[in-house]
């Protein structure tokens, strides 16, 4: 059946309307994935913490015994299980949307694709401190990424579906196809263009539509009567949003601090999350806000004026139990602890200027969302995509200009202090070099063996000036590899220079060799070999074996590379524009 499908219809160099109909089938898959893992989760809180039907956990005031304490542990028990499992099947590192993007064309594993979503489903549903968005989009960009491959799509093609995956997770989880649609251009496919926004639009309606269908849950803020913002009131604005920043730079250190601090005490990864679960557990026995994603807790705090006292304590057990459940390996993201953090600190920011600056007359509410904006671009990127969250969700024209600017400012901080989201964050971590969705994997293809010419010309380094002449006359060549007699790199040899050079004939060429310690091998992608060449100021390169050993095996000049470089990109550049 897939192979008349393929033969039938002209996908392999499709782009138009074929992707369009894929993306709407993406977005189908998304809303109804993402609607059945909310009401598992849903579920299981009903079952392990007796939340009523149509209830939050994070909305209870208390939890209903203290033997309940313990349920985020027994979680930590049964991640600790899939850790041992996982290791003994001896699986890689799971790849998400961003990295798959970035490195490997949009490539994604549905094997990892649902370790992760059942991850996460376990680690909300005991009560730990994350949220499902990862989980969401992972099960979408994943299934949309095996859909595109069953039809041999092209690289960017592939991408764009997966964003599309991601776009339609997100306007599902939340009711909102702008946010989607935007958190797929900024964090999953990396840039907004004519070629993208027909695909990723629809898959964001399809997906919002179909949760709606099947009964997913909206995530409007009943924010009414909401004061006119006035000129002046824009400055303190800007400053929130800088606030935001800094937290959210500060939140992901705490993870990493945590994270590291169970590598030093030797605490084996199985065994981190029972003991993150029960850290979590005790801070939800003081209050369930801190429990779960905070769904239920965010409602409840638009819907509350509570004072700064209780506001600061919920924000800092909040951020204690976010930090220890993902630095303990709980599986999940920030997405939406962010915006409850968020929430928490406008509303500290709107008490504090009520008696520092009452002039300025800041709302609490209209704090909380900008607030909640700000600190979520600086964990999760992305100003437009919590921009059209904050209108979506509010439904308030007047908020966007305000929450705009304010996530402007967030963004341009952490991107000069700190230099990435939560995401790429824990990428660097890991070793990766990647700050966005955007194609790089290319430039990791495009390595310097693929590119080096091996017809190289050697001589012996030990053999004279007038014997090299005799042997490689002028013209003959433009440059000669120097070896010793294990055919070892020595050095490179410009033959014009060697011809014009007024030293004794009976001078060994070895003193006379260049660029003795910059070496090429045929493993360095082409951004590293640019970097050698900027280094060494040389025009032409041996390519050896291996540092060690340095067998000569090719030559590259510096203007092949970058003609090589400049075409990869240029059509890059064409697919992402879609002119190619």
């Amino acid at each position: 059946m897939r192979a008349v499908l393929i033969r039938s219809l002209p996908l392999l160099e499709a782009r138009g309307i074929a992707v369009v109909i894929l993306a709407g089938v993406v977005g189908v898959i998304a809303g109804i994935f993402v609607t059945a893992m909310s009401q598992m989760v849903l579920d299981l809180h009903g079952l392990l913490f007796g939340v009523q039907p149509g209830g939050r956990l994070s909305a209870m005031f208390s939890l209903k015994s203290p033997v309940q304490a313990l349920i985020p542990a027994i979680g930590g028990i049964l991640l600790g299980l899939t850790v041992i499992w996982l290791r003994i099947r001896k699986f890689r590192t799971p790849v998400d949307p961003i990295e798959a993007n970035a490195l490997y064309g949009g490539r994604m594993s549905l094997t990892d694709t649902f370790i992760i979503a059942g991850q996460t489903m376990i680690s909300s549903g005991f009560g730990a401190s994350v949220g499902l968005e990862a989980g969401y989009t992972q099960v979408g960009s994943g299934l949309a990424s095996r859909l595109a491959r069953v039809f041999r799509l092209r690289r960017n093609d592939v991408r764009i579906l997966v964003g599309c995956g991601a776009a339609g997770a997100i306007a599902a989880a939340f009711d909102a196809p702008l946010t989607g649609a935007f958190y797929g251009f900024e964090l999953v496919i990396g840039i907004y263009s004519v070629a993208n926004v027909a695909p990723v639009m629809t898959a964001a309606i399809a997906a919002s539509l179909t949760a709606e269908v099947f009964g997913g849950v909206p995530f409007p803020l009943e924010l009414s009567g909401l004061p006119a913002l006035t000129a002046s009131q824009y400055l303190p604005f800007l400053l929130l949003g800088l606030l935001g920043g800094a937290a959210s730079i500060a939140i992901m250190q705490l993870v990493t601090l945590i994270e590291r601090g169970f590598v030093r005490l030797s605490i084996d990864a199985a065994l981190r999350p029972f003991i993150g679960g029960c850290i979590v557990g005790l801070l939800g026995l003081i209050t369930p806000q801190v429990l779960s994603s905070g769904h239920g807790a965010l409602h409840r705090e638009f819907a509350m004026n509570y004072g700064l006292a209780v506001v600061t304590s919920v924000f800092l057990l909040k951020l204690a139990a976010s930090a220890v459940s993902l630095g303990s390996g709980f599986r999940g993201g920030l997405f939406f602890a962010s915006l409850f953090l968020g929430t928490l600190l406008g509303k500290m920011f709107a008490e504090i200027m009520a008696v520092v600056s009452p002039a300025t007359g800041i709302d609490p509410a209209v704090a909380a969302v900008v607030g909640m904006t700000s600190l979520a671009v600086g964990v999760v990127g992305g100003p437009l995509t919590m921009t059209f969250l904050a209108l979506e969700s509010t439904r308030d024209l007047t908020l966007t200009g305000v929450v705009l600017a304010a996530s402007i400012m967030a963004a341009i901080l952490v991107r000069e202090t700190f230099g990435y989201s939560f995401s790429t964050w824990r990428f660097h971590l890991r070793g990766e070099t990647i700050r966005s969705a955007h194609d790089v994997g290319w430039m990791r293809s495009l390595t310097v063996g693929s590119m080096m010419r091996k017809d190289v010309r050697t001589i012996d380094a030990s053999k004279t000036l007038s014997t090299f002449r005799k042997e490689v006359p002028l013209g003959s060549a433009q440059r000669v590899i120097a070896v010793d007699a294990g055919q070892h790199y020595v050095g490179v040899l410009i033959v014009a220079e060697l011809h014009s050079d007024l030293s004794d004939g009976e001078t060994p060429v070895l003193s006379l060799a260049k660029y003795r310690d910059a070496v090429l091998v045929p493993t360095m992608n082409v951004q590293s070999a640019a970097e050698t060449f900027q280094r060494a100021g040389a025009e032409e390169l041996a390519v050896v074996e291996d540092f060690t050993d340095r067998v000569v095996v090719g030559l590259l000049t510096e203007g092949h590379l970058m003609r090589r470089y400049a075409e990869e990109l240029d059509k890059a550049r064409r697919d992402l524009s879609g002119e190619g």
